[in-house]
């Protein structure tokens, strides 16, 4: 009598169904495939970087083969054995009797379900490894850094290049042998070799050979793995220091510790071996070896390097971890670039104005007014001229020279903003046939303003000026080809279709001329992919998805297609290595407009090296206010080494060599052929000019100074000398730290001014001035410097100069008439200057009417000089604003301190020459002397910027802050009342009281 199956047969019609369905599956899939591969080719092929395109593309294949098959014969290899192992007589009992129902089914194809299940996971274990093609060609093209690590003597490009993919290979050996040993125990159970129930061994002969043998690997991996370990120790968190890298507990205990536990599990996995198949042939020595291997790891690698810790560390922790602090210390410094940091001591002792402000010209005469955020509004208000064109939310900052002169200029470039499109005009055909291009960088001096605060425009015209005095009759920074093609405004589908066959045909707006008209144009650049043929246009209609590639008239056989227009999102594609700078910025070179975008090289395994998130250390004000945020990638080491160009126009991507040093790049280029990047002789001169110091590598260095400028370990455990980023100025409670600012400038020390990136600093959980930190270029080479003030500075930082210049009984009325229900009062950057020996603080004002399409307006200047509060003065321009800064210097040095005032309108700011003067110290009151006047109202400003600290630190839920200025109103206060005394003619001293 025929037995029953145990599992139902499926009709033809139903496997004729499901085969249908997975057939038309894998043709989508693989025709979803084919279509963005062959797209890609073509992209590539037009940006001629193809070796990027095929080098990935090979190495994920190569990848995917060499583990999927790997895996899947490890695994297949120990199903099929197991099943050859199996016993050919088996015992009667219930349970065989069971199985039997499941021989039957399986053994007719048994080999099409081993190869099925070796399929599916090597199939997921393919797929897994084609991402560490980055991880692989490192380790195939990487070298040495030159630097030895301070523990083993093992050159660095080991860790960077070798140590992550042979733990990767590590965790796949493991992950097959567990799958392997999982699977042939299921196979031995299945056909008898492993048994629950009957007479006889649980277990035969070549099943144990087998399993144990697969269970001795395992333990053999594991001493690999602990070998390993001992090299990635130097990678992990130090708690007792807080700091990575391996600490006295981990280098006296838990090293050798792993070491030991290394030969243990060779002993072990021996022992497993000759215990169960040459000697006693059962299991019970091979488990005992396996708990004493795992007591020992308990016992060796974690109760012996914690007593350590705990009894001998802990106790004296600055002395034991001393060395180790400093091995951190070194090796952040030289991970990040912070290593060659000029650090310099000012004193910033100088607390009157000097009256040399007023003929300046290095810091003064250059000090920037417009800032870049607030005037976005301005530009696209005065330059937009369509509602269609737009300079996005934050503009840029460079420097160009005019007329002999270099100077800081506010740039934007007029984008074209398919959101901003009408009902109307957002069609197929307008968005992506007409509406191609912006057109004209338009750029205004940062510290000149006209017209009752307006920018004033220098290029970037449309059409021919007329008379006004609002902007310069001619382009200052001419641009041979101004046209718009590429921009930050693009998004992923806002591709553009350009070229005509017909030369009398020009379909592409341009520019508007006149009232409501406009010229037409026809691209002529050599970028894009062409079209013209059916077969592409039947590529890019199921590429996008959209019919009118194979139906529109408008798409001939000498049309191009212009897509990954965003110049970040083109060069990521050709360097997927590189980490990006949020913040691309566009100048004219060579009478073209080129996007500048700055590639960093990250590694992860650099020992000893502060890890940081870059995602947490770049984000401030600005993050995703024209400036893209990073992603959460966890570094340790960085470098800017890329220079990337893409062209505005045609879309030409060049990558140049910045950092011709780093080991990193140097890799990438190998794996990549060689000549993926352009040597650094090979950046033009007019480039070169306009190179800045990159923002986001500036916050990750500066971050890290503020603790990393300590190099003394005994100090750096103490913590007592780190410095914090400061808040936003006019925003402090609101969580957001102050970005850096580019400004021309020189600082002392410097033989003249450079375009360079500044912050300030502050101590940490104070708001005086710690530090000023600057990153420039000098010959081409990164240069960080850090002016130091003394730990006891009266100095005050820029939370608190803010406050003390607005707070302050004059100004305050001032600004209170320039803000009412029709008009909001902004403040721009707060510029933190050091001069002649003391600190000079600017900080530009703006008025924003609430009227439909207002803009900001510079209307006023804030300055400060000294220790914030002063000598303070708002005005309508810098000139203004130095002339009384001075003046109270001068009448301080005579004993008297005047009030701020206010004056005229707004001017360009530069100063006008006057007689130049060093102001005497401040005298200081004898006893019985009754104080000037100026002393009462500067003890009622102090109580009125107490009584503001006192209500933000309340609303912050800070109750730390809140407790001082709690105490810091209480001196106020009683400042005030010995002032209120010392006016109404009680001089004499305490002493002189009875």
């Amino acid at each position: 009598m025929r037995s029953s199956s145990p599992l139902p047969r499926m009709s033809r019609r139903g496997r004729v169904t499901i085969a249908v369905l997975v057939g038309v599956f894998v043709l989508f899939t693989l025709l979803g495939w084919g279509v963005q591969a062959w797209t890609d080719w073509l992209w590539f092929d037009e940006v001629n970087y193809t070796q990027v395109f095929t080098g990935v593309l090979l190495t994920r294949l190569v990848l995917f083969l060499a583990i999927g098959l790997g895996m899947a014969v490890i695994v297949g290899g120990n199903l099929w054995l197991a099943y050859r192992l199996r016993p050919r007589l088996r015992p009667h009992s219930v349970e065989q009797a069971t199985l039997e129902r499941y021989r039957m089914v399986l053994t007719p194809r048994l080999g099409t379900w081993i190869s099925l299940t070796a399929a599916v996971v090597g199939l997921f274990a393919g797929l897994s490894a084609q991402n560490r093609w980055n991880q692989w060609l490192l380790f195939r093209n990487g070298g040495d850094f030159g630097v030895k690590d301070p523990e083993f003597g093992v050159d660095i490009g080991f860790y960077v290049f070798q140590l992550p993919f042979w733990r990767y290979l590590l965790g796949v050996a493991f992950t097959a042998v567990v799958l392997a040993v999982i699977g042939a125990l299921a196979v031995h159970y299945l056909f008898g070799g492993v048994r629950l129930q009957g007479v006889g061994d649980r277990m035969s002969n070549a099943a144990r050979a087998h399993l144990s043998s697969l269970v001795a690997v395992f333990v053999l991996l594991k001493a690999v793995a602990y070998v390993l370990d001992r090299r990635a120790m130097l990678l992990e968190y130090n708690e007792g220091a807080k700091l990575y890298g391996a600490g006295y507990a981990d280098v006296n205990a838990l090293l050798p510790a792993k070491e030991i536990l290394a030969y243990i599990s060779i002993v072990v996995a021996i022992a497993i071996i000759v215990f169960s198949n040459a000697w006693m042939r059962n299991l019970v020595w091979p488990g005992i070896s396996l708990a004493l291997l795992g007591v020992s790891a308990v016992a060796i690698g974690g109760i012996y390097p914690w007593a350590v810790q705990t009894f001998e560390v802990k106790p004296s922790a600055k002395d034991k971890e001393a060395p180790y602090i400093q091995r951190s210390i070194d090796a952040t410094r030289a991970a990040f670039g912070l290593a060659a940091t000029e650090t310099t001591p000012y004193a910033a002792n100088n607390l009157t104005p000097p009256g040399n402000l007023a003929t300046d010209t290095s810091v003064v005469s250059n000090v920037r007014l417009l800032d870049p955020q607030l005037v976005s509004e301005t530009y696209t208000q005065l330059q937009q001229v369509r509602g269609f064109y737009d300079f996005g939310p934050k503009l840029d900052i460079d420097r160009y020279g005019v007329n002999g002169n270099v100077s800081d200029y506010v740039v934007g470039v007029r984008e074209i903003n398919y959101g901003e499109l009408t009902d109307q005009q957002n069609t197929w055909i307008n968005r992506h046939t007409v509406y191609t291009h912006g057109y004209g960088l338009v750029a205004a001096p940062a510290n000149q303003v006209v017209c009752g605060g307006q920018p004033f425009f220098v290029s970037g015209f449309l059409g021919e000026k007329t008379q006004e005095a609002c902007s310069s009759q001619t382009e200052q920074i001419p641009a041979k080809q101004p046209r718009i093609y590429y921009g930050e405004r693009m998004e992923a589908d806002d591709y553009a279709i350009v070229g005509q066959s017909d030369p009398n045909k020009k379909a592409e707006f341009d520019r508007p001329v006149g009232e409501g008209g406009g010229e037409s144009y026809t691209y002529t650049g050599e970028g894009g992919v062409e079209i013209g043929s059916f077969t592409r246009r039947l590529l890019y209609a199921i590429k996008e998805q959209e019919s009118n590639f194979l139906l529109s008239e408008a798409v001939n056989k000498d049309s191009k297609l212009l897509y990954v227009r965003n110049p970040r999102d083109r060069v990521e594609k050709v360097a997927p290595f590189l980490t990006l700078d949020g913040d691309p910025y566009p100048a004219v070179v060579d009478g073209r407009v080129q996007w500048i975008v700055d590639g960093y090289t990250t590694a992860a395994s650099y020992p000893y090296a502060e890890k940081v998130n870059l995602q947490t250390e770049t984000t401030d004000e600005l993050t995703n206010r024209g400036t893209f945020q990073l992603a959460r990638e966890d570094v340790n080491y960085m470098r800017n080494s890329v220079k990337a160009t893409v062209d505005a126009y045609d879309g030409t991507v060049k990558l140049y060599e910045y950092d011709d040093t780093d080991p990193v790049l140097k890799a990438w280029n190998k794996a990549f052929g060689g000549d993926l990047v352009l040597p650094k002789a090979e950046i033009p001169v007019e480039l070169s000019e306009h190179l800045r110091y990159p923002a986001d590598m500036f916050k990750v260095q500066r971050n890290l100074l503020t603790k990393f400028h300590v190099t003394n370990p005994g100090d750096f455990y103490s913590a007592q000398d780190f410095w914090q980023v400061p808040n936003v100025p006019d925003a402090p409670d609101s969580g957001q730290k102050q970005p850096p600012y580019y400004l021309f400038t020189q600082f002392p020390g410097q033989e003249s001014p450079r375009f360079q990136l500044t912050s300030a600093v502050t101590p940490n959980g104070r708001q005086n001035l710690a530090a000023l930190i600057s990153g420039s270029y000098v010959d081409g080479q990164p240069r960080l410097e850090v002016l130091e003030l003394p730990d006891q500075t009266r100095i005050s930082g820029p939370v608190q100069v803010h406050q003390q210049m607005t707070n302050n009984a004059n100004i305050r009325q001032q600004l209170n008439l320039l803000s009412s229900n029709q008009a909001q009062v902004q403040y721009g950057n707060l510029l933190s200057l050091p001069f002649a020996d003391g600190m000079l603080y600017v900080e530009p004002v703006y008025v924003k009417s609430n009227q439909q399409d207002a803009y900001p307006l510079l209307q006023k200047v804030l300055l400060s000089y000294g220790d914030g509060g002063s000598f303070v003065a708002l005005a309508d321009n810098i000139n203004d604003g130095i002339k009384q800064l001075v003046e109270q210097g001068k009448k301080a040095g005579q004993g008297t301190s005047p009030p701020p005032t206010t004056g005229g309108n707004p001017t360009t700011p530069t100063p006008t020459p006057t007689p130049s003067g060093t102001a005497a110290p401040t005298p200081t009151p004898s006893a019985g002397t009754p104080p000037p006047a100026g002393d009462l109202a500067a003890a009622a400003d102090r109580v009125q910027t107490a009584i503001t600290e006192v209500r933000a630190a309340q609303a912050s839920g800070d109750f730390e802050r809140y407790g001082r200025a709690l105490k810091a109103l209480d001196e106020a206060l009683t400042a005030f009342q010995q002032a209120q005394q010392a006016a109404g003619g009680s001089g004499a001293s305490p002493s002189a009281g009875g």
